[in-house]
């Protein structure tokens, strides 16, 4: 194609990029030169919101993907490849947040879509793509040179108990207990990945657990490609499209409870450009398996720093378990 960009631009795919941190993170990258594929659900809406912030429009393309749709995901993947363009990053970033749910929604294949969406659509583009980056690793990206791929993940402070915000046991802490729900097919009536009864909040903190966890498996069985496994929480953005599903009253409060009671609040585009940097810059190459965090109170000048994750999520036989199960799970094995 004529319109292709220079074999030397990066390429990163962003989940979720119509709206909240993975929008702000598309136009930082693309204002750093990166062609930014945006990977959502609702075109039009995609493309209004990267006109109305400035996304770069020659440094953007906008493809088609449902993450709690298993054969949308498959042929996203198809329509990326058909491009011919390589990857040098993808950041998982999209999610579905529906705490009001008196009783389980579910995706075409009959999982619980909180998980379904977050988890085992992520889960499975990853895989499909892997190849992407490991045949970009080290290849000349323009002003980065030849730095490594990367595969980020959007964690969570609430799915990560060795932090405060993963303590709140309302309406339970993320914990994937003995998997026995997965285990079990996952499909009506289970909804949980511990079999227990559906909590949809709960649900919403398990699949970001599963996810942080999936980030350190490919960490530890794909770390001697080069590429680079990591996982951020950009701090608190408490106004993001995220909770356009809780109440209005919560929507009112949290970002002033965030601002001014926890200081923990970070707006869209900071998150944004900080996701970017996890992304793009040299200083976080260095280290794979890692979760970079700016911490839960905001400070100016703060600089990132490696945050341990929780028992819940280094637990290895359980891990090498969860991503076994969840390869049968989205077709895999």
């Amino acid at each position: 194609m004529s319109d292709q960009p220079a074999i030397d631009q990066p390429v990163v795919i962003i989940t979720g990029a119509s709206s909240g941190v993975g929008l702000w993170a598309a136009k930082s990258l693309a204002d750093r030169g990166w062609m930014v594929i945006m990977a959502c659900r609702d075109l039009a809406k995609a493309e209004a919101a990267a006109n109305e912030i400035g996304v770069n429009a020659a440094n953007r393309r906008i493809l088609h993907i449902d993450l709690g749709d298993q054969a949308s995901v498959r042929k996203f993947a198809d329509d990326f490849h058909a491009l011919g363009l390589p990857l040098d990053a993808l950041l998982l970033n999209a999610a579905v947040y529906l705490p009001r749910l008196e009783a389980p929604m579910r995706s075409p294949e009959g999982y619980e879509i909180s998980v379904a969406t977050n988890y085992f659509g992520h889960f499975l583009l990853a895989h499909l793509l892997i190849g992407d980056l490991k045949a970009s690793n080290g290849r000349p990206k323009g002003k980065l040179g030849a730095s490594p791929s990367r595969l980020i993940t959007l964690g969570t402070v609430t799915a990560n108990s060795e932090e405060f915000g993963g303590k709140i046991p309302i309406p339970a802490p993320a914990d994937l207990g003995d998997l026995s729900g997965l285990a079990s097919g996952f499909k009506a009536p289970i909804a949980m990945i511990d079999g227990k009864d559906f909590k949809p909040g709960k649900a919403y903190k398990d699949s970001k657990l599963a996810c942080m966890i999936m980030s350190r498996e490919f960490h530890k069985r794909w770390a001697d490609t080069g590429v680079v496994f990591n996982t951020l929480y950009p701090g608190c953005v408490a106004d993001t499209p995220l909770f356009r599903h809780t109440p209005p009253a919560f929507q009112r409060i949290f970002p002033w409870f965030q601002k001014n009671i926890t200081k923990g609040y970070v707006s869209q585009p900071l998150a944004g450009e900080r996701t970017a940097q996890v992304v793009a810059d040299p200083a976080f190459a260095s280290q794979s398996g890692v979760h970079w965090s700016w911490g839960n109170r905001q400070k100016e000048g703060r600089m990132p720093f490696a945050q341990p994750l929780s028992a819940r999520a280094t637990l290895e036989a359980r891990n090498e378990r969860l991503w076994d199960l969840t390869m049968k799970a989205v077709g895999l094995a």
